[in-house]
């Protein structure tokens, strides 16, 4: 029988201990005895449990142990995850046929008797979840989140602590007898990830704590009061391992020790939507005056600073010295993982897949995205502390559908992402385990969610993607602790509310609004600002007459309630798919003589602005583009001056959601723009020849504020079409760092765009980059493909 499951499969136990380790027949009796007085109660009453125990002593456990917990021969066959997936007729199956491949021979035993085995087997691995449990859970509760102090070390449903492995979903990944054993023999099995070592450095002190996760030549170390030391070889002198857990067995009568494990036995785990409680600080919080007010080497939320300007103060890495610049580590983000779809808008996509993921970087530990996933990585070497992940969402529609996403919030100890399916989620940032879940529509449409939510004050903010496809868009905040919704703005407006009257044909159910790219938040205005997407349908508007408000917007909202300030409509009624879903950034400047309150806005319909952010005023609006046929201008009203329809209309999309920066030190602004066109012919055109398109071509262009004039731009070589626009990052030390078509990551001196250093990566650029410090050494990453790559200049011993 040592096939039914793979060689090494092993069931992990929560916080230091879970399985029975032992290999002898005094301890078989007492396995099998246990689960028969705990398990068999929900057994069918045929075939007989002793039978099968008798049947698996005189066949089975020469090979898979006597305690059934494997050998050196064959894999456990109880507490067995891969085991449990079978049915008892699978089971029945396997062991009457063999697996000859694995060397299990065939049992040509009777029916009964095979029958029995299997049901045996079979309830050796049920889940907690799967069996009623005998005791008091309410006793129990009581008990782990009071006397007996669980809840000190593990979090269930958001409460208690985050030191051990998070229980809220034990009752499905242990059985009885596993909680059993993990309760009163916890150092029998330790979690990987929470084996105690003790790490003695070389400076003579040490440190004790969790080895969440270890190479070769590094180390990375949780102590016991949840800091994370992320140790190099070279800082270590010697590592001791503790054979034992951290966690001493429950001291209670057996009674109480029943009643625990049958309140485990329900935690069957975080659901969408329940109430939850903030659990226990554990040190290293994120609290909301770090966000606001970023050191140099923090990047905390999506941008790196609220204001949505990728401009860092960072100087070690310059102009004098970026030609040195190397690339320090590479962390592949799995995308094998992933189920993924067989439609058409996937096959056309996925030619030119990346991962459009800005990291961050929080007291060392790096936070990144894949498809339905969030791994934690030492920010020094790239390795693995934890993953989160969860299947993707079947139906899903436009970019949700491929994975895409493109980052987390922080805020104290939990990050925040969007799902493919419009949820939010908040995991515990020391384990990465769910805290809670919130649905952010109320009724399935079209929506998705791909983008980075932002912090507020306590609250998570954070948008919908779909309008494509078919929405009512909308922006909504969640209380951080708990995900109850604070707030939400409507991008299409119901009945009776204002910008209604700006819809003159059928009604607006599904008109689109989309607010998937991660908007910017003024402290000293108390002002969020928020970019919105195109109407639905996007082309055809014959059923849409009017402005169609709020599409095309940036929004200006009181973040404590969502009420609107004021909005600026970019592209009203727009037919071009003119998404405005392009960075707002906010800079404090003189202006023409006078010290402004800005926005910088390089929208996809060409022009670029420059608004007075307190009240909407539009200062500057000159196209950024040289091909423009849709409109002549922006008048004084702030409308375009349209032009008549053409058969071919430029630009097709200008600029995209990727990052823009600007610099004090030139006083520019940069931006990756498209010339580009798209072809439109008009009724019975198509008996005539289609008019002549020039080919698509990118430029990072440098934009004087004042006059919107082009100072200079570096054409870009490679691909222009499909989804490959790549943002910029700009620094103190006089660079600008990008992605180029090609796959290149470059480094331009900002003042003249002149070429200083490239590394060809031969990956698929769509992310935009970011920079950070480890111990006073400055990295600058970037997410090439499906990897993410971290570059800084070589250290001292590797000059020599």
């Amino acid at each position: 029988m040592k096939g039914l499951i793979s060689e090494g499969t092993r069931k992990r136990g929560f916080l230091y201990g879970a399985r029975l380790d032992g290999r002898n027949a005094e301890t078989a009796g007492a396995v099998l005895a246990l689960a028969l007085i705990l398990l068999g109660r929900n057994l069918p009453a045929a075939p007989s449990p002793v039978e099968g125990t008798k049947l698996f002593a005189q066949h089975c456990a020469g090979c898979h142990g006597a305690d059934a917990r494997g050998t050196d021969h064959a894999p456990p066959l109880a507490g067995s995850a891969t085991v449990r997936a079978r049915s008892t007729s699978e089971l029945r199956n396997s062991i009457h046929d063999g697996i000859p491949r694995f060397g299990m021979p065939a049992f040509e035993l009777p029916a009964d008797q095979l029958d029995a085995l299997a049901a045996l087997v079979h309830s050796l691995n049920v889940s907690a979840a799967d069996r009623t449990v005998p005791g008091d859970a309410v006793a129990g509760e009581q008990f782990f989140l009071g006397q007996g102090q669980c809840a000190a070390c593990h979090m269930v449903d958001g409460r208690g602590g985050s030191m051990g492995p998070d229980l809220s979903n034990v009752a499905h990944e242990m059985t009885v007898e596993d909680l059993r054993e993990a309760l009163l023999r916890p150092s029998a099995h330790i979690t990987p990830g929470y084996e105690l070592v003790t790490v003695r450095l070389r400076d003579g002190k040490t440190v004790r704590g969790f080895s969440r996760g270890r190479s070769n030549f590094d180390i990375q170390l949780e102590d016991l009061n949840g800091r994370f030391h992320l140790l190099q070889e070279s800082q270590i002198a010697a590592i001791h391992e503790d054979k034992e857990s951290a966690m001493p067995p429950v001291k209670a009568g057996p009674d109480t020790v029943q009643d625990l494990i049958a309140y485990l036995s329900r935690m069957t785990g975080v659901k969408p939507g329940a109430p939850t409680a903030s659990g226990l600080p554990n040190g290293g919080e994120v609290d909301f005056a770090r966000i606001e007010h970023p050191k140099p080497g923090d990047w905390l939320t999506y941008n790196g600073t609220l204001n949505a300007n990728r401009y860092s103060d960072l100087t070690q890495i310059n102009t004098t010295n970026v030609n040195k610049l190397a690339l320090k580590w590479i962390y592949t983000v799995p995308l094998w993982k992933q189920f993924l779809p067989d439609t058409e808008y996937y096959h056309e996509n996925m030619q030119y897949f990346g991962l459009e993921v800005t990291p961050l970087v929080a007291d060392d530990i790096m936070y990144i995205t894949g498809p339905q996933s969030v791994y934690a990585l030492d920010a020094l070497t790239g390795r693995e502390i934890w993953e989160y992940s969860r299947p993707r969402t079947p139906g899903i529609v436009s970019d949700a559908s491929l994975g895409t996403n493109r980052g987390v919030a922080i805020l104290g100890d939990k990050v925040f992402r969007v799902t493919d399916n419009a949820h939010l989620i908040a995991l515990n940032r020391t384990t990465g385990k769910l805290v809670w879940e919130v649905v952010m529509p109320d009724e399935p449409q079209h929506y998705g969610s791909t983008s980075a939510p932002l912090i507020v004050k306590d609250m998570v903010v954070a948008g919908v993607a779909g309008a494509d496809w078919g929405i009512r868009g909308f922006l909504a905040a969640y209380k951080a602790s708990t995900g109850e919704r604070v707030w939400r703005f409507w991008t299409i407006p119901g009945k009776g509310e204002p910008g209604y009257e700006t819809w003159k044909g059928k009604e607006p159910t599904f008109g689109g609004g989309g607010t998937w790219v991660t908007g910017s938040y003024d402290s000293e205005t108390g002002t969020l600002y928020w970019p919105t997407s195109t109407p639905y349908p996007d082309y055809d508007d014959q059923d849409r007459p009017g402005d169609n408000l709020f599409t095309e917007c940036i929004l200006a909202l009181n973040p404590d309630t969502g009420k609107l300030k004021w909005h600026y409509q970019f592209t009203p009624h727009d037919v071009h798919s003119y998404d405005a879903t392009e960075p707002s950034v906010l800079v404090d400047a003189r202006y023409r003589g006078q010290e402004r309150k800005l926005m910088l806005h390089a929208d996809r319909n060409g022009f670029f602005y420059v608004l007075d952010r307190t009240n909407g005023q539009i200062l500057l609006a000159k196209k950024f583009i040289n091909r423009l046929t849709w409109a002549s201008g922006i008048g004084p009203d702030g409308r375009p001056q349209l032009l008549p329809d053409q058969d071919v209309t430029c630009p097709e999309a200008a600029a995209n959601w990727n990052a823009t920066a600007f610099s004090p030190a030139t006083r520019l602004y940069y931006v990756m723009a498209v010339e580009d066109c798209s072809v439109k012919l008009s009724p019975g055109s198509w008996k005539t020849l289609h008019p002549p398109v020039e080919p698509s071509k990118k430029y990072l262009r440098a934009l004087d504020i004042e006059s919107g004039r082009i100072v200079w731009e570096n054409p870009q070589i490679g691909e222009a079409e499909g989804k490959r626009l790549a943002g910029v990052l700009a620094t103190a030390g006089g660079i600008l760092v990008y992605g180029d078509p090609i796959g290149d990551t470059v480094a331009l001196d900002q003042r003249t765009g002149k070429p200083l250093w490239h590394f060809p990566t031969n990956g698929i650029n769509k992310a935009s980059p970011m920079t950070y410090t480890v111990d006073g050494k400055q990295f600058i990453a970037l997410a090439v493909g499906p990897n993410i790559m971290a570059y800084a200049l070589p250290s001292e011993s590797e000059k020599k």
